[in-house]
């Protein structure tokens, strides 16, 4: 039994960008008391890093003709990490996207004490680290600081000064400097009106208040901004390290996809020495058979030949069965929708199917891909779950940055336990979609039912 829906299920799998959503005026509002809890903060936590640092680095520097010299500069260098770490935290807590931190350490440990103790001298991540906490951080975080302040008390004072300042002694004159006088006299020059002092100043405070407040979002997001701008670009790790881990990662998956692949044809290798291939050493011995029958006994020779002819339309059939596995003729000619629902169709366990696919958009070898692990998942809810019931559900996402993402779930009734460790069934599929950047995901609990969902990046075809 199958049915097709437009209605995909939504996937568990949640992309770890999103694109992002442009934000208001009224909005940043939102991230004020962060961002001045993070610019509050900022320089009392830049100086005491700066006195710090400088003292055991300079400690260091100068008993360096000693032994434990060396010591204090490399402590100077680990304490220069940690209050770089500390301020990526308090980014990332301010609101600022994550900043990628450098692989700290990569494999020195396991080289040796000394190599890992000695190891900051030879990394520029932490002479960086260094140059952050003794010198950038402390002139960048004064500024800051002081217009944090400066801007907060204009905004706050302005707005509430007719509120208290009627209440504070003002030994000033009527004749005294105001400078509301100074500020209409230049806009409006010539002009000869007659404002009262106290309530002309009480005004034009209130005003400067206002235009202080008004501006204190974009205030408070620059200046976060700019220390988000300088760690990322003195903290973070750099490109060459991003491209090192990619690398990496590819080869591991290409690995995977390689092993995945010779897994799967040494399958078909074993299923077609038993397979076909015995029936074709039988319907060698019965054409030679035939062939000796063929005068003595006519009819004897013709029953023969009725069973060859049985026995080569079974291993047709047979072939054509695990061709299907591999590169089906109808996922070639009529795309992935209908290859599964062939797959489907053929399963001796009904399968409800929901389908949501973009026409011609998925490149071959994940279509093909996607087959073969719909199969075998399919395959598996047939033999090993005593499933009564399936249901496959596939569909495409835009995760905007994150890519397009196809994904596939197939749920059954069955008695659940499956499981992806070594030796088990699903270790091959999640070699095969780890070995195309995806992610596998089981769900079986014993007693059932089993969830299992492929999760496959893929550039769509123009």
């Amino acid at each position: 039994m199958s049915t097709e829906s437009t209605n995909a299920r939504p996937s568990p799998i949640a992309s770890t960008e999103r694109p992002s959503r442009r934000r208001g005026y009224w909005s940043m509002w939102a991230s004020v008391p962060r961002e001045f809890g993070f610019l509050i903060l900022t320089m009392p936590i830049a100086i005491t890093g700066l006195v710090l640092l400088s003292t055991m680095f300079f400690t260091g520097l100068g008993l360096i003709v000693l032994v434990f010299g060396v010591f204090i500069l490399v402590a100077s260098l680990f304490m220069a990490r940690g209050f770089g770490a500390l301020e990526l935290v308090r980014l990332r807590w301010a609101g600022r996207p994550e900043t990628i931190q450098p692989a700290w350490g990569r494999g020195d440990r396991e080289q040796g004490f000394w190599r890992a103790t000695f190891a900051p001298f030879v990394d520029g991540h932490y002479w960086l680290y260094l140059l952050h906490g003794m010198v950038v951080n402390p002139i960048v975080s004064v500024i800051s600081w002081s217009i944090t302040i400066a801007w907060t008390s204009a905004a706050l004072g302005g707005t509430t000064g007719w509120i208290w300042q009627r209440y504070l002694p003002d030994g000033r004159g009527d004749d005294d400097f105001w400078l509301h006088d100074v500020v209409t006299d230049f806009v409006f020059p010539g002009n000869t009106w007659q404002i009262d002092p106290r309530v002309g100043e009480a005004v034009f405070e209130f005003v400067v208040g206002v235009i202080f407040l008004s501006t204190l979002p974009l205030v408070f997001r620059g200046l976060t901004v700019l220390h988000d701008v300088i760690a990322r670009g003195m903290l973070g790790a750099w490109r060459s390290e991003a491209l090192e881990r990619e690398v990496v990662q590819l080869a591991a998956s290409r690995g995977a996809a390689v092993q995945a692949e010779d897994a799967s044809l040494r399958r078909l290798e074993r299923d077609i020495h038993d397979g076909p291939q015995q029936r074709l050493v039988r319907l060698q011995m019965d054409l030679a058979a035939i062939e000796r029958k063929l005068e003595r006994d006519p009819e004897s020779a013709r029953e023969l030949l009725g069973e060859a002819r049985d026995q080569a339309r079974e291993t047709l059939d047979e072939l054509r069965a695990l061709s299907r596995g591999f590169a089906p003729p109808i996922l070639q000619d009529r795309g992935l929708a209908v290859g599964l629902r062939s797959l489907a169709s053929r399963s001796p366990v009904p399968v409800e199917v929901e389908i949501a696919l973009p026409d011609a958009s998925l490149p071959a070898p994940i279509e093909r891909n996607a087959y073969f692990v719909v199969a075998e998942l399919l395959t598996n809810a047939a033999k090993h779950a005593e499933a009564t019931g399936v249901r496959l559900v596939v569909s495409t996402r835009d995760t905007g940055e994150a890519g397009h993402w196809l994904d596939l779930w197939v749920t059954d009734n069955g008695r659940g336990g499956a499981s992806t460790l070594p030796g088990h069934g699903l270790a091959g599929l999640a070699d095969r979609v780890q070995g195309l950047q995806g992610v596998f995901v089981v769900d079986s609990p014993v007693g059932g039912p089993t969830s299992i969902g492929a999760h496959i990046p893929y550039t769509p075809v123009a």
